[in-house]
């Protein structure tokens, strides 16, 4: 157990949230295929072999990864020893979906992973930390928020309290539901060269954060045209915001 939870992992054991987790991964088209990431034990393993034709389980802890498959004789299942980060999602040839109970600790670097990938999941279906969660969800934006929300649609699953894991973590956890747009992304990655620039300060005025980019002069014209606020900081605006504020400074 010592080395489990030194790789930030705390197995759900609600059967009820996994079953949700397992079907909220499920696709209107039935993808035949979820990439599990992280499977440690087999709880979530179990409720998505009820669910999907085929899982490939990512597991990064070898002996994990070794025991895994005696836990599902006869099951559909691939387990692969390997870090998600260097994971090639590339690799496979037909849409699938995610699902996973993460660490929290690479939940950016492995939602970003999953977003970019060139075939992207039809679905992701995470369980991670209760704030990240609703940081994503939020009206208040972020740089993950609004990274997020230009390559797919979001919404939030149920609550799951940190007395429900093994090891408790020291916070809850909240399932998000990410649905990559099929056409890419809304806008272009160049937006986020202003984005960048505008949370450099994320509690200051996002007037000031912009100085680099324009006289201040020019952004204050441009923050007229477009009808925002002197007084704004970089959470107010929205993906289409900094859109109309890039198209102005380009």
């Amino acid at each position: 157990m010592k080395n489990i939870k030194s790789l930030g992992q705390h197995w759900l054991n609600n059967r009820a949230v996994l079953d949700e987790i397992a079907e909220l991964a499920k696709t209107p088209d039935d993808v035949a295929l979820v990439v599990e990431i992280g499977p440690g034990l087999g709880t979530l393993t179990s409720s998505l072999l009820r669910n999907f034709q085929r899982v490939v389980a990512v597991e990064y802890d070898s002996h994990l990864a070794t025991n895994l498959p005696k836990s599902f004789p006869g099951k559909n299942l691939e387990v692969i020893n390997k870090d998600i980060l260097k994971f090639d999602f590339d690799e496979i040839s037909e849409r699938y979906a995610v699902a996973g109970n993460i660490p929290y600790y690479i939940t950016s670097p492995i939602i970003e992973k999953l977003l970019t990938t060139k075939n992207v999941p039809a679905r992701i279906v995470l369980l991670v930390q209760k704030e990240v969660a609703e940081r994503i969800a939020d009206e208040k934006e972020s740089m993950l928020s609004l990274f997020v929300k230009n390559r797919a649609s979001v919404a939030l699953g149920p609550v799951v309290k940190k007395a429900e894991f093994t090891p408790p973590p020291k916070v809850d956890s909240r399932v998000i539901v990410l649905a990559p747009h099929s056409s890419g992304p809304i806008f272009p990655d160049e937006i986020f060269k202003v984005i960048a620039q505008a949370f450099s300060a994320p509690r200051k005025k996002l007037i000031h954060n912009l100085a680099p980019l324009a006289s201040k002069e020019k952004l204050t014209d441009i923050f007229n045209e477009l009808q925002l606020s002197l007084d704004a900081r970089p959470a107010d605006l929205h993906l289409g915001d900094y859109f109309n504020l890039w198209r102005k400074l380009n």
